[in-house]
Parts: structure tokens; C-alpha cells; sequence
């Protein structure tokens, strides 16, 4: 064999010359067991959109309290208004309320009654005083009936200490007049001597029977007079109690006035708030979207809404939602990074601090019930720790979300997604605290 046969075999064959592929392959083995022991954080991956942790600042519907007809708008879809700007005016259709004097003559009616009740107690009083005159005036009628009770009660004390002595002249007439006879009969006396006696008699008998018609007639004065007296008091009863009547039902009349007074202010005042209802006002400021009615003329219910407001300040959140097997690994006060749609990102999901164009959250709440979507909803707010969020974000833009949980070795991580296995159950150090001093 030449030397140029010898030149190509060793040239093709290569067995001399030093080959450096055993030294590149245990430098690779050496770089992949290095690999394998480098630190990995594990993390639950979800999608989910922005919104606000707070109920105010969410997209508002603007509705109608009110049925009505459009009558002007005073904006467009896409206009950006401040709160208590006028969106629209409506008109009236209702018939009750279509009298534009409507509250001029319920005030006129509200004014009508608060005269009629005024006018009932004005003839209450005037009943109080006429009952006050009818006991006033009883009670003069009583004293006069008693003072005349008193006069005749002592006239019939006079009567009868006068009957009393006539009938005691009466008497002794008697005996005078009976020994008289006796005397005449037995002879010791004239004629003419009892005659005398018998005419003395006479006057005695008249003088007494006059005496006690005298009493009598004074007993029937007095029981006349008493008579009178309950009479009267029967009679002032009478009185008194027709006039409390007329006030009882006057005192009726007013409450049922004071009733419609209340129910016309009711009325009025809901008329006066009703006008105020046919401008719809802003309920806050930012942007009108969802304009749902057409145009001039159309008519709308009460409820019916009337454009949807989306805040201008809003801080933003993130609502994405866990399968029910990992809902054990997330706790509030955990960290969470973010891939907001339409905003570029590297992600290296287990080094989550060589990410680019990522952004930081905390969990605030995992809520306890399931959607219905059969998943478990959270609610991340901005880490304040982290760069802020970018300003462009617009509610419902998308987010993937990746929860950062246990940090374990590559070789570690490898394993258990080739098992299967879920990632390692643990607790935030702020859950655990949260918990021990429950």
C-alpha cells in the first residue's frame, strides 16, 4: 500500500485522530443531572378574564322606575357622561297622570281638606263651649230649684207647726165644746153660752182643716220642685249628650279628613317625584354602552333598561375559576402571575421570576360555592409589591392565570406528571397564620 493509500484509509476511517463525543456526552449528562436538581414551582394554570372586586364599579344598567315614551336623547353609544348627566327624557302615557296641572290640583284638593278639617275643629271647640254653656246654665236652674226647695222646706215646716196648733185649738175646742153640752143638758148653762162654745168649735175645726190644706199644698210645692229639678238635670242630660254627639262625630269628620290629608300629601309627593322621573340620570361616570332602545317614540315598561354605564375608575381585578381538585392548593393571600390578552409575555411557567411581560396578583377570595360551569371561582386583585397592571386593561379582556404554588426539584416535578400526580398539597405561611389564630 502507497503512501497515498495510507493518507486516505486513515483519512476515511479516522482512527487516529482523538474523538470528542465521549467528552461531549458526559457533559450533557452532567448539564441534564444539574438539571434535574434545579428548583421548580409548581402551579395551577387557568383561564379567566378581568373584572372588579367591587359592585360599584362593574358595568351599571340604567332603568326605567317609570313607563313612558322616548321623548329625546341626549346622548350616543360610546359617549363618555358624569354622573347625574340626563341620557334620555321621557313623556307620559299613562292616562292617570296626564293633566299637566296634575299637582296644582292636588295641591288645590290637599288645601281643600286641610280647610274642612280645620273648619271640624272650629265647631268642636264651639260644641265644647255650647256644652260648657249648657252645664253652666243647669247649674244656675239648680241653685234657683234649690233655693226654692229651701224656702218651701221651710214654709212646710211653718205649715206644719201651724197645722200642729190648730189642731191642738181644735182639740181643746172639742173638750171646751163637748163640757158645754153637758153643762146645757144638765141645765147650768144657757143656751145662748153653748152656742158660743159651738161656734168657737167651729172656727177651730175650719182653722185646722185650712192648716193642713195649707201643708199639703206646701208638700206638693216642694215635691213639685223636686220634680222639676230632676226634670231639668234629665233634660241638660239630653243636651249635653246631643252636643257630644255632634262633637264625636265632627272629632270623626276630622280624622277621617286628617286620613285623606295624608293620603293626598302621599299622592302629591309621589306625583312631584314622578315628574322628576321622566329625565334618566347617569348613575355614575364612564362610558354608554348598550343602548337597547331605538329611537324617538318608543315605548318603555318600568324596569325596562335603558343603556348600560361602564366606570370610568375601576380597579381592576381577575375572577378565573380552579377544577375542584385543586381548589385545596388555593388559599387567599396567595401569589398569582398573569398573561392579559393582547399584551406580549415569555413565560417559563416554573421560573416564574424569568418570565417577561407578566404581572403579579394576589388572591383575595375563593368563593365557597360552585359555578356553573362545575368549576370554583377566585378573585385576584393587583400585587401591590409588583408592577402596577397595565392602564389599557378593559373589563372582560382575557387573563391566564398561573397560580404559583410549592417550589420542588425538576427531577421531582418530571415524576409526578409522569405519575400523574396532583401538585403537593401545602398552605401560604398568611393562610396558616389566618388559621392558627382562628
Amino acid at each position: 500500500m502507497n503512501t497515498n493509500e495510507i493518507k486516505a484509509y486513515e483519512h476515511i476511517y479516522m482512527h487516529k485522530s482523538n474523538s470528542r463525543v465521549k467528552f461531549w456526552f458526559v457533559t450533557c449528562v452532567l448539564v441534564f443531572m444539574i438539571f434535574l436538581f434545579l428548583p421548580w414551582t409548581q402551579n395551577i394554570r387557568s383561564r379567566g378574564s378581568v373584572t372588579t372586586l367591587y359592585q360599584d364599579q362593574r358595568p351599571q344598567e340604567v332603568n326605567t322606575i317609570i313607563g313612558g315614551r322616548v321623548m329625546k336623547w341626549h346622548i350616543k353609544e360610546g359617549d363618555y357622561v358624569k354622573a347625574g348627566d340626563t341620557l334620555v327624557q321621557l313623556t307620559e302615557v299613562k292616562v292617570d297622570y296626564l293633566d299637566p296641572n296634575l299637582l296644582a290640583r292636588t295641591q288645590e284638593q290637599l288645601a281643600g281638606k286641610q280647610l274642612s278639617v280645620e273648619y271640624y275643629k272650629n265647631k268642636v271647640g264651639v260644641t265644647g263651649q255650647q256644652i260648657n254653656a249648657i252645664n253652666q246654665g243647669l247649674q244656675l236652674k239648680l241653685n234657683q230649684l234649690q233655693n226654692k226647695m229651701g224656702q218651701l222646706q221651710l214654709k212646710v215646716q211653718a205649715d206644719s207647726a201651724e197645722a200642729i196648733a190648730a189642731n191642738n185649738d181644735f182639740l181643746i175646742g172639742t173638750k171646751q165644746y163637748t163640757r158645754q153640752k153637758a153643762m146645757y143638758d144638765s141645765g147650768l148653762v144657757s143656751l145662748t153660752q153653748l152656742e158660743i162654745r159651738n161656734q168657737q168649735y167651729q172656727n177651730a175645726l175650719a182653722k185646722k182643716i185650712s192648716a193642713e190644706n195649707k201643708l199639703a199644698n206646701s208638700k206638693q210645692d216642694l215635691t213639685i220642685a223636686r220634680i222639676e229639678m230632676g226634670a231639668l238635670q234629665q233634660e241638660n242630660i239630653e243636651k249635653v249628650t246631643k252636643a257630644q254627639g255632634d262633637q264625636f262625630q265632627s272629632l270623626t269628620q276630622i280624622a277621617g279628613g286628617q286620613a285623606d290629608i295624608a293620603k293626598l300629601e302621599n299622592q302629591f309627593a309621589s306625583y312631584n317625584i314622578r315628574n322628576g322621573m321622566y329625565y334618566i340620570l347617569a348613575t355614575q361616570s364612564g362610558q354608554v354602552v348598550k343602548a337597547q332602545k331605538a329611537g324617538i317614540g318608543e315605548f318603555v315598561k318600568e324596569g325596562d333598561m335603558i343603556a348600560e354605564i361602564v366606570p370610568d375608575k375601576i380597579e381592576y381585578a381577575v375572577e378565573m375559576y380552579v377544577e375542584p381538585l385543586d381548589l385545596p392548593l388555593i388559599a387567599p393571600g396567595q401569589k398569582v402571575r398573569f398573561l392579559f390578552d393582547g399584551f406580549p409575555a415569555i413565560v417559563f411557567s416554573g421560573w416564574p421570576k424569568a418570565s417577561s411581560g407578566t404581572f403579579g396578583g394576589v388572591i383575595v377570595a375563593v368563593e365557597s360555592n360552585v359555578s356553573v360551569n362545575g368549576k370554583f371561582r377566585v378573585l385576584v386583585k393587583e400585587d401591590a409589591a409588583e408592577k402596577p397592571w397595565p392602564r389599557e386593561l378593559k373589563m372582560g379582556v382575557g387573563a391566564q392565570g398561573i397560580a404559583l404554588l410549592k417550589d420542588v426539584p425538576v427531577w421531582y416535578e418530571l415524576w409526578r406528571n409522569i405519575n400523574g400526580f396532583p401538585p403537593d398539597y401545602y398552605k401560604t405561611e398568611k393562610a396558616s397564620v389566618q388559621k392558627e389564630k382562628k
